[in-house]
């Protein structure tokens, strides 16, 4: 699921221009907004959700 949710995020379009004159340095200070803001709480919550698990898993593996 967590690859499913972080293949259904936007991608950043960069074209060379862009990455010349400067604009891809300050793309990362606007505020996300709507899909891409849920796309990327949904993804953390899993990848939390997925250490938890794994640390729980490791816990009992070794009793």
């Amino acid at each position: 699921m967590i690859i499913i949710a972080t293949m259904m995020q936007p991608q950043k379009q960069q074209d060379a221009l862009n990455a010349l004159s400067g604009g891809a340095v300050f793309s990362g200070q606007t505020k996300k907004r709507g899909f891409e803001a849920f796309m990327e709480k949904v993804t953390a919550v899993l990848l939390a959700i997925f250490f938890i698990l794994a640390l729980i898993l490791a816990y009992l593996s070794t009793k």
